[in-house]
């Protein structure tokens, strides 16, 4: 997904989603953006998949 920078606004930075929405990021995620800048957003499927079964893992020596 591709989000467009539409202004900065003090620690947030005011985004424009594909549908139109306005919506509000935490600047400190995309600090260096600065307005007209496109954003890409993805989902990386092997790390979450890697976070995932870290966790799992983790619960399971909890409740042993």
């Amino acid at each position: 997904m591709e989000v467009i920078v539409d202004r900065i606004e003090g620690e947030y930075v005011v985004v424009e989603m594909p549908d139109g929405q306005m919506v509000n990021l935490a600047k400190k995620l995309v600090p260096k953006a600065k307005e007209g800048d496109v954003i890409s957003i993805k989902i990386d499927n092997p790390k979450t998949e890697k976070r995932k079964k870290h966790i799992k893992e983790l619960m399971a020596d909890v409740f042993k």
